[in-house]
């Protein structure tokens, strides 16, 4: 179960990977084969629909070639 609150930054989390696998002119699916992650988990979590596991988060920081403390620089309201 995903509470209000959370499903909040879910959604903040999945746009800022969107704008950093952008700027790096990545697809998804490049960043899923660079991350070596599933093309539909690289959807998800940018929609916001799934909660990924720390391990995911350093393979897609990994897989941008950025540092996984980038990954959570975005605001909530």
């Amino acid at each position: 179960m995903i509470y209000t609150k959370d499903k909040e930054y879910l959604i903040e989390f999945g746009k800022n990977l969107k704008r950093l696998r952008e700027q790096k002119g990545f697809s998804q699916e490049e960043l899923a084969n660079l991350a070596e992650v599933s093309l539909p988990q690289i959807t998800r979590i940018e929609r916001g629909v799934i909660n990924p596991t720390i391990c995911t988060i350093k393979s897609l920081a990994e897989g941008l070639g950025v540092e996984m403390s980038l990954m959570f620089v975005f605001e909530t309201k």
